[in-house]
């Protein structure tokens, strides 16, 4: 097996973390190169991320091309998508090369320009104010909002941003998108759930939208923009048997009760 490693050098430890992944990877005589996270290449048929989850997402994105399955060693602070830990990578490498895997495509989102495994966030350019959205579903006018924003998400971010802003959480592998308003300045605006074949387009009347993809701080402006599913698919590799709600129980602290004194 070939591996890829990606590394973020934006985030501290990674030269260590690299270090111990590259040592590990030798002793069982694995074929690989290595990667910084802005010059992606694809060599080999796995890769490890090391970062947090927004390195995670950029490389799933350009792996889904080649279809690449991608496994995160967690650098960041939350680490939801990551599978592994630093003092795990002896263990996980074994379990990698042994192929003790699971492989769970996830739904991705696409512009004309961009790809987005969790979500675009759609604000005024102007992004101290608020703004007007028209939102259309097929070519066909829903409603509008006065809000700070709109979210539009996969069932994978409704866990991130949509999650915050006071959205539903979705099952990883739902085939169903999610429109979040932030901040409307309305009591009856509540976020939207359609299935994934729809097709979103997001306007203003008369300011420029500022369009982030995967909380990516390049943000471009246009009049409008429309979203729907790419044919696409991210490769998140799972080795763990925590099912989704473990995850949300471990990591967000859902449906745990507050301990009594």
């Amino acid at each position: 097996m070939r591996i890829n490693v990606v590394y973020n050098n934006q985030i501290a430890g990674w030269t260590d973390v690299l270090e111990v992944l590259k040592k590990s990877l030798d002793k069982k005589l694995v074929d690989f190169k290595v990667f910084d996270i802005d010059n992606l290449e694809n060599y080999g048929e796995f890769t490890f991320v090391i970062g947090g989850d927004g390195t995670l997402l950029k490389a799933a994105r350009f792996y889904s091309a080649s279809e690449v399955p991608v496994l995160g060693i967690n650098l960041g602070r939350l680490g939801f998508l990551s599978q592994a830990n630093v003092s795990e990578i002896d263990n996980v490498v074994d379990k990698v090369l042994k192929k003790e895997f699971s492989i769970e495509e996830r739904l991705m989102l696409k512009s004309e320009s961009s790809l987005a495994l969790n979500d675009f966030v759609i604000k005024g350019c102007n992004t101290y104010r608020t703004s007007k959205f028209y939102l259309e579903i097929n070519d066909k006018f829903v409603c509008d909002y006065i809000a700070d924003g709109l979210i539009i998400s996969t069932p994978t971010g409704s866990t991130a941003y949509g999650l915050s802003a006071g959205g539903p959480v979705l099952y990883p592998t739902l085939d169903a998108l999610v429109i979040v308003p932030i901040c409307p300045h309305t009591l009856n605006a509540r976020p939207l759930v359609v299935p994934s074949s729809e097709s979103i387009t997001v306007k203003t009347s008369d300011k420029l939208l500022s369009v982030a993809v995967d909380g990516s701080e390049t943000k471009e402006c246009v009049k409008q923009i429309s979203i729907k599913i790419s044919e696409q698919k991210a490769k998140l590799a799972f080795l763990k048997d925590d099912s989704f709600y473990s995850v949300l129980r471990n990591k967000l602290h859902w449906g745990v009760s507050p301990e009594l004194n």
